[in-house]
């Protein structure tokens, strides 16, 4: 433990404890040592004649505290926070991990945690911060220092919490993939009972110590959840499986298991998603809803069959997460302004473009957060529903029962709207309804798939619509990108100076998890309707020209603006290479 903080439970340890210890005779006189560990107990109600037969009594070398606690016959909450106000110690009854308690479940074996009913909770400052639920045992702790390489700092904490965060904790690694394909019969009895039950909205902390298959699927969702990814993969390839996750944009190879495991884990997801599990030769999406303590996690899940099974991809959506403003996101100052000042008209037709993944939607969300929805009614169709704002209507599209863009954007009409927020225009009768829309004084805000804001104009009338119909509604067009944000803790290094006690050198970092970056921030380009680049439209002029003419009237390119971002330390070139080259 830290030397600056020791602790006190040491003293408390019964004398002559050890396989060739004398025992003490039950009614003996109290020695003087038992008396002065009755004094070292403080509040804890321990009597003399308690420790003069304690070494009697059987496992009292191998479980001290919970002998303690029967032969006393107190409860072991009121017993450990006495004993944590006796000691100097934090008293947790429901203790919770951070993300860098990582490091104690890479370092402390699985069965030493379980053992001696020890649990990481946060590494800071070179410090290991772990819940015991067994206090009186100071040699153990000596050794979990070694092992971690860094001073311990306890916290007391219930055995039953402090065994929940080490399942937890170990179920979080990777090493438990191999823990369970070993218990699992890999047969279709096995696979079809594991994919029994249906559930719709599934609490993952409830499950995770359930059938193989089930707390193998819940591990995948556990990892990837903590490593921030937005898309999880599980790809069948000629002799074996890969588990990929796309974290900030970049697909990582996650865990590999035996590809004997494909056809339980497609079995267990459909089963998650109520799709047919049956059919493993056409196409199927589906969705479902899991808990993670307070978070509730919406899952789009997409299954191909391909030559070696069925490829699925899991699109992971966050609806508890915290909204983000327009500077979270990285839009300029100067940008922001004019920006905003556009969804502040009464009227007209803003686009946001850029490919999929370029964070769209959040941008679009990012303004409506500014927009006054108590005196303004604020309507959105989308697909799916990706953040929930106060004060909001939101329609979910759901082709199989007729609610399509068109269908509910005209819905949408006649609820008199004054802001209408369209997920995305895919078709000649959307984007119609969009401009009409717009014409009527409403304003509507929406996202079109193209590479850079001119290019909007001419998607716009490869769909159908006309040139003075363009002119009439158009506004703005803003396109953007999203490049990966240089991780704060290690500076884009990956990796970080090692604590003192550990002899120096260097470590990963753990909080991006050794790629040098984490998060992600976007670069714009916002090009504004004026009047020359309406005349252009008219002409039927194509991007080249449309893009020379904003170019020239103060549009600042999406590379200008990541330059600016590189310069500012957020992003490296590196990055700008790949996402804009």
């Amino acid at each position: 433990m830290n030397d600056a903080k020791p602790n006190p439970a040491d003293k408390a340890a019964p004398p002559q404890q050890g396989p060739g210890a004398p025992r003490a005779k039950p009614g003996a006189a109290p020695s003087a040592a038992s008396l002065e560990v009755v004094r070292a107990f403080g509040q804890v109600p321990v009597r003399p004649e308690h420790m003069a037969e304690f070494a009697a009594l059987p496992g009292a070398d191998e479980e001290p505290w919970d002998v303690l606690l029967s032969s006393l016959g107190i409860e072991e909450h009121a017993a450990l926070a006495r004993l944590a106000e006796r000691c100097g110690l934090r008293f947790e009854p429901d203790p919770a991990a951070h993300v860098s308690s990582e490091t104690f479940y890479e370092r402390i074996p699985a069965n030493v945690a379980r053992r001696h009913q020890v649990a990481g909770l946060s590494v800071e400052d070179g410090v290991m911060t772990v819940a015991a639920g067994q206090p009186m045992q100071p040699a153990v702790f000596q050794a979990l220092e070694r092992m971690a390489g860094m001073p311990l700092e306890v916290v007391l904490a219930p055995r039953a919490q402090v065994g929940n965060l080490i399942n937890r904790g170990y179920e979080q690694r990777q090493d438990l993939v191999a823990e369970i394909v070993e218990d699992m019969p890999l047969d279709d009895r096995a696979i079809q009972s594991a994919a029994g039950s249906v559930s719709q909205a599934t609490d993952l902390l409830q499950l995770a110590r359930q059938t193989p298959v089930i707390r193998l699927v819940n591990m995948i969702l556990f990892e990837a959840l903590r490593r921030r990814a937005s898309d999880i993969h599980i790809h069948p390839l000629d002799g074996r499986l890969i588990i990929r996750f796309r974290i900030d944009g970049m697909l990582i190879d996650a865990f590999s298991p035996p590809p004997s495991l494909g056809a339980a884990i497609s079995s267990r997801l459909k089963v998650m998603a109520e799709l047919d599990i049956a059919n493993r030769h056409s196409p199927q999406d589906g969705q479902t809803t899991v808990r993670v303590g307070s978070r509730k996690i919406d899952i789009r899940i997409s299954c191909i069959p391909t030559i070696f099974g069925e490829r699925i991809v899991l699109r992971l959506l966050d609806q508890t997460q915290t909204q983000l403003t327009l500077d979270a996101v990285g839009m300029a100052a100067g940008m922001q302004k004019q920006f905003l000042d556009l969804v502040e008209r009464p009227n007209g037709m803003i686009l946001v473009t850029g490919p999929t993944g370029s964070g769209k939607t959040t941008s679009l969300y990012a303004a409506l957060g500014r927009v006054d929805r108590t005196s303004r009614n604020v309507m959105t169709i989308e697909d799916p529903v990706e953040y929930h704002l106060d004060n909001i209507s939101q329609m979910q599209v759901n082709p199989k029962r007729g609610v399509t863009f068109a269908a509910g954007l005209r819905s949408l009409l006649r609820q008199d709207p004054d802001v209408i927020l369209v997920g995305e225009i895919r078709d000649a009768e959307t984007a119609n309804l969009a401009i009409q829309a717009s014409l009527t004084g409403h304003l509507v805000l929406a996202t079109l798939h193209t590479n850079d804001a001119p290019s909007a104009i001419s998607r716009l009338v490869d769909i159908g619509l006309e040139d003075y119909l363009i002119n009439s509604s158009l506004l703005a067009v803003l396109a953007q990108r999203l490049m990966r944000r240089v991780c704060a803790a290690c500076q884009g290094q990956a990796v970080v100076p090692a604590p003192a006690a550990r002899g120096g050198g260097m470590i990963r970092c753990e909080k991006c998890f050794g790629s040098g970056y984490h998060g992600r921030v976007a670069v714009y380009e916002l090009m504004v309707m004026t009047d020359d680049l309406r005349r252009l439209v008219a002409q039927s002029a194509d991007a080249v020209a449309i893009r020379e003419a904003a170019l020239s009237q103060g549009m600042r390119a999406m590379t200008e603006d990541a330059r600016d971002k590189i310069a500012a330390g957020l992003t490296t070139e590196e990055e700008l290479r790949r996402v804009l080259h």
